[in-house]
């Protein structure tokens, strides 16, 4: 017999709660077990990434298949009945469920948030569909066109995936608020969260209720036109029409539903064409959706606003990751206070956003550089004699081996840890974007010779290299790899495969750098994306401590402005040819600065933007190595007992640390990695390579071998005092000098009885080579 005292909670939820929301006349179809709300939080350990645990309610009760109702929490018999309610109440605030409950099966507590009481009431006290909904109906005073809302059902069809909550909450949120008849809406939404989606799912259910018959999409790219067509919209296809001002006409166009238009189409060249009054009457749309409202259409007089001014009539949907909050630009102003927000922060904790972690680079010009008296540049000019800073870099003064050596350690990173990680490189000017490509190239030639798209730079007035655009972000294309730019990629273009943020330019603005940061938050766990590593040049990531930082939308009391103000120029990239160094500006060879790395510092943060951990990189490589072998007595074992060391280098360049580069940085590049991971981690004294030869000679170990055999153990061990552990233990060595002179490969196995002699001969060495341990 059961004990049902002891009951767990899948028996409570088998025996009384199932059985009790099922006798309120809830059927199987109205409501869901194990509801999945969040994806679990990613950890990043390392280069190693760890999700949490999914959020998952009990259940989660429908009004309808488009709106959650209630959310019920179960806990064993244990647990007295109010154990799950804050846990409920947290999901269903996340779902906009209007009731949570909680149950151990000897009845139910309620919370009502559309009163704000919570009681208790028994089993057979549980509320029907109808009660729930009619709280709802009376509490929130619904209209006709409110009930209409509740009962549209969002898209579905073979392939598409169901709204996550906050998609679903902000669909009903601009519906309901649309119902309530309001004009102006804004929907702030971290990037990478879905807004074209959310986007789509509006329009689609807008259209089905027949409450709009002409849409307007309105964006600044055409990579952002191309990619909402070509997705979300998709299935919208034969009533979608992207404007081309030169080819359509007014009375063919009336054959579509939903248009794609750029604002600079619609305004012309100089912006005094006004195409859109001759393609379209004033009323002609009934909703105006503008994406990346940030950049310039809430502004008073920008060329864009006069769209959504000649369209009044209309509907204006604004969707942003950043709302602009300035003397000259408010979204909030304009659009009116955010309908729903989901932040940055909400979607990494979620789950649904990627982590990342910051690798700051400390230049020894980072502080300032000034040059010598009567310092000429590269062409002889006289260099103005003034301290330079970062802010000078590449824009008043270009300091060549400041961009070689910032192309070296991107190169290193990424040969440390993923070559083809999709990587961009963030540039003051677009003159610096193309000699960053340059440095870049020749940093990685040995991949650019078979494949010179590897590095490209994608700019507003570079052709060429907004053709591979669609290449580079796509999922399944390998090149082009890394892409250098200066504010082209900042923001809109859906870089879902960028693991690799690379700021080497100064960023003032708050909102640009939300949107630079999010060009890596999109998360792409099957295709191998789990985080991505923002590498700092300029100390920008300095923002992070910005209270601005993912906090409150705040109204500049300064808006609207006064006619003195000056607007900031539209951000559309014009249609020119690059910028050429101005001929006053000073070029500094490596003979006339020398730009060396003088610190790495990694920092970790938390989803609120706040510092967890700072360490430089040998503090850093220390932890990682403890992480991995608990005891100088473990890794000596770990080490001797692996076949192949160079499994174990791997293991570190995993988590981005290249033991080489360490070496050399610590003058230290004659010592083997053995005795660099013991001195770094266990504060061992380190023996050179050729010391550890000369061991090997002292201990008489060539004595068991004779002839050949012995000739070529003694020619391995020269090779390892040169070139280290990893060169001896591959056979491809004894295709070079001066193996060759003793035949081919299998020819000097056999002088060790064979392959598996020969083998155990390398064995044998390293065993000698490391005998004794450390100093």
């Amino acid at each position: 017999m059961v004990d049902v005292n002891k009951l767990s909670e899948e028996d409570i939820k088998n025996r009384f709660i199932t059985p009790a929301i099922e006798n309120a006349r809830w059927e199987k179809t109205q409501y869901r077990m194990e509801y999945p709300i969040t994806d679990g939080k990613i950890i990043i350990n390392g280069n190693k990434a760890v999700r949490e645990k999914a959020k998952r309610a009990d259940y989660v009760l429908f009004a309808t298949s488009a709106k959650p109702i209630a959310v019920v929490e179960a806990k064993d018999s244990t647990k007295s009945k109010d154990e799950g309610i804050q846990q409920a109440i947290g999901y269903a605030q996340k779902l906009d469920a209007p009731f949570a409950y909680s149950s151990n099966g000897e009845g139910f507590i309620e919370h009502n948030f559309l009163t704000g009481e919570e009681t208790e009431i028994s089993l057979n006290e549980f509320p029907t569909p109808e009660q729930l909904y009619e709280r709802l109906k009376l509490a929130k005073n619904l209209n006709q066109r409110q009930e209409e809302v509740i009962k549209q059902p969002f898209y579905t069809a073979e392939g598409s995936y169901s709204p996550r909550y906050y998609q679903r909450n902000s669909v009903n949120r601009v519906l309901d608020a649309i119902a309530c008849g309001k004009q102006r809406l804004l929907l702030v939404l971290a990037t990478g969260t879905g807004k074209t989606y959310i986007a789509f799912q509006t329009v689609y259910r807008l259209l089905e209720l027949g409450w709009v018959k002409k849409v307007l999409y309105l964006a600044d790219r055409n990579v952002l036109i191309g990619q909402s067509t070509e997705q979300d919209f998709a299935p919208l296809g034969k009533v979608l029409h992207t404007i081309k001002v030169a080819k359509d006409k007014k009375e063919t166009l009336s054959a579509y539903q939903v248009y794609f238009a750029l604002y600079q189409q619609l305004v012309g060249d100089s912006g005094e064409e006004d195409h859109y009054s001759e393609l379209f009457d004033k009323d002609y749309f009934d909703l105006i959706i503008v994406d990346e409202c940030h950049r310039g259409s809430a502004s008073d007089d920008s060329q864009w606003r006069r769209i959504l001014d000649y369209f009044s009539p209309a509907i204006h949907l604004g969707m942003t990751a950043t709302p602009k909050e300035s003397a000259e630009v408010s979204n909030i102003t304009y659009f009116g206070e955010p309908i729903y927000t989901y932040s940055l922060k909400q979607g990494i904790e979620d789950g649904f956003l990627a982590p990342f972690k910051v690798l700051k680079f400390n230049l020894n010009i980072g502080d300032g550089w000034r040059p010598t008296k009567d310092q000429l540049d590269k062409y002889g000019n006289k260099i103005e004699d003034r301290v330079y800073n970062n802010s000078d870099y590449d824009r008043t003064i270009i300091i060549e081996d400041r961009t070689n050596t910032v192309a070296r350690e991107i190169s290193n990173y990424l040969k440390c840890t993923d070559r083809y990680a999709k990587t961009i490189v963030f540039t003051p000017t677009e003159d610096a974007a193309a000699r960053m490509r340059r440095a870049l190239i020749n940093e990685n030639t040995d991949i650019v010779k078979d494949h010179p798209d590897y590095v490209v730079r994608i700019t507003g007035s570079d052709k060429e290299g907004n053709n591979k655009l669609k290449e580079f972000i796509s999922v399944s294309e390998k090149f082009p790899t890394i892409a250098t730019t200066s504010k082209l990629l900042s923001t809109g273009v859906d870089t879902k495969m960028t693991k690799v943020i690379v700021l080497d330019s100064v960023i003032g603005s708050m909102t640009e750098f939300k949107q630079i940061i999010g060009r890596g938050t999109r998360l792409r766990v099957e295709d191998g994306k789990t985080h991505f590593v923002v590498l700092d040049f300029r100390n920008v990531t300095r923002l992070f401590a910005d209270p601005d930082w993912d906090g409150p939308i705040e109204i500049d009391p300064n808006y609207p402005k006064g006619p003195s103000d000056i607007v900031d120029p539209p951000i559309a990239p014009p249609l020119v040819p690059p910028p050429i160094i101005d001929r006053y500006v000073s070029v500094v060879d490596e003979n006339g600065c020398k730009v060396e790395v003088l610190q790495k510092v990694v920092s970790v943060y938390d989803t609120n933007g706040s510092l967890l951990r700072t360490e430089s990189i040998i503090d850093y490589t220390k932890r990682n190595i403890l992480d991995n072998f608990a005891s100088l007595d473990n890794f000596i074992s770990a080490w001797s007992a692996e076949k192949k060391k160079e499994k174990i280098r791997d293991l570190f360049r995993e988590k981005g640390i290249d033991l080489q580069s360490l070496k050399e940085e610590q003058n230290m590049p004659d010592v083997d990695d053995f005795d660099f991971i013991c001195h770094v981690a266990f504060d061992k004294k380190p023996l050179t390579r050729k010391e550890r030869s000369e061991n090997v000679k002292k201990q008489d170990f060539f004595s068991q071998y004779s002839g050949v055999a012995k000739e070529v153990l003694e020619a391995l061990l020269d090779k390892y005092m040169n070139d280290g552990i990893y060169e001896i233990e591959t056979t491809e060595i004894l295709k070079l000098e001066p193996f060759t002179n003793y035949g081919k490969p299998a020819k000097i196995a056999s002088y060790f009885g064979g392959k598996e002699g020969y083998y155990q001969a390398i064995t044998n060495l390293e065993n000698a080579i490391y005998a004794g341990g450390v100093a």
